[in-house]
């Protein structure tokens, strides 16, 4: 939502301040210009990324205008849930989540995990490494590293949208420059004839630079910080699980690991201590059990 306000007002002051100069908005109406930069800068895309990478900024485009799905809610939920599978292991012991992190699809526990959105990368990372915990091979150190291995390559991998979507925006001025040239040609050829056309496709040309401009830096541009900012999220997230995981298996208590997790969602988002417990208490958790 922040984001098309954020474009309508930056459409609409550079519009308003060229009215107010007096300017004709018809001049600014170039829909060759507009063929020119668009499909060059689409076939930049096609170029430069697979075909995955392009799913992934079709898809990031919801992160850019619609709402964070990393709410306070959704790290109650999560931390809540967390609360209720630690409980389960500590009672019956690592053994008793076999069944739950073999087949998670299945199970009470991680059905509908993580809350609100089923995420099957999410689930794959916390059910992953309570796999090999209850193995009880590596380390609580050794499966620390195991998540942030993890971690890295998605990091890697969810950045790859918004690398991308910025490589379109630095080339708009570029391809607002061809536009231009591509103007000069035919107003060269256009000499002679009566200064008012002349006028026109020199118009013409310089409104493909102003429009490669206007694109890079008041939209493109900032659509690629906001797909960034959404990654950065979604790493914080994966952030609070390992540390989460880490405590647990490092001997903590439930309450203890939960409380670990918490301080390390960010401050804007966080969860209070208060909410916290009681949310674990009306999960059916004995909250002083930690």
């Amino acid at each position: 939502m922040f984001a098309i306000i954020g474009i309508l007002i930056v459409f609409g002051a550079v519009i308003s301040g060229y009215l107010l100069e007096h300017g004709n908005l018809k001049v600014l109406i170039q829909p060759a210009e507009l063929v020119i930069i668009g499909g060059a800068a689409l076939g930049t895309i096609f170029i430069s990324n697979p075909p995955a990478v392009i799913k992934a900024i079709l898809a990031g485009m919801g992160s850019v205008f619609g709402n964070s799905r990393f709410t306070k809610s959704l790290y109650l939920e999560t931390l809540k849930l967390l609360y209720a599978v630690m409980q389960k292991a500590r009672k019956g012991g690592l053994a008793s989540l076999e069944t739950d992190v073999d087949e998670p699809a299945n199970s009470e526990l991680f059905a509908k995990f993580p809350p609100g959105k089923p995420d099957h990368h999410v689930r794959d990372f916390v059910c992953d490494t309570l796999r090999m915990a209850v193995t009880g091979g590596p380390t609580a150190f050794e499966l620390d590293q195991m998540m942030e291995l993890d971690m890295d390559v998605h990091h890697h991998y969810s950045h790859q949208p918004a690398a991308a979507l910025s490589a379109v925006a630095d080339s708009l001025p570029g391809l607002g420059i061809v536009a231009a040239v591509l103007g000069v040609v035919i107003t060269m050829g256009a000499l002679g004839g009566p200064p008012e056309e002349i006028g026109h496709k020199v118009a013409a040309a310089l409104v493909g630079t102003f429009l490669g401009i206007l694109l890079c830096y008041g939209m493109f541009g900032p659509m690629a910080a906001k797909m960034a900012k959404a990654a950065e999220e979604e790493g914080h997230y994966y952030h609070v699980l390992r540390v989460a995981m880490t405590s647990f298996v490092k001997g903590a208590s439930p309450l203890i690991a939960i409380e670990f997790a918490r301080r390390a969602v960010p401050g804007l988002v966080r969860p209070s201590f208060g909410d916290l417990e009681k949310a674990c208490r009306g999960g059916g958790a004995e909250a002083s059990g930690g």
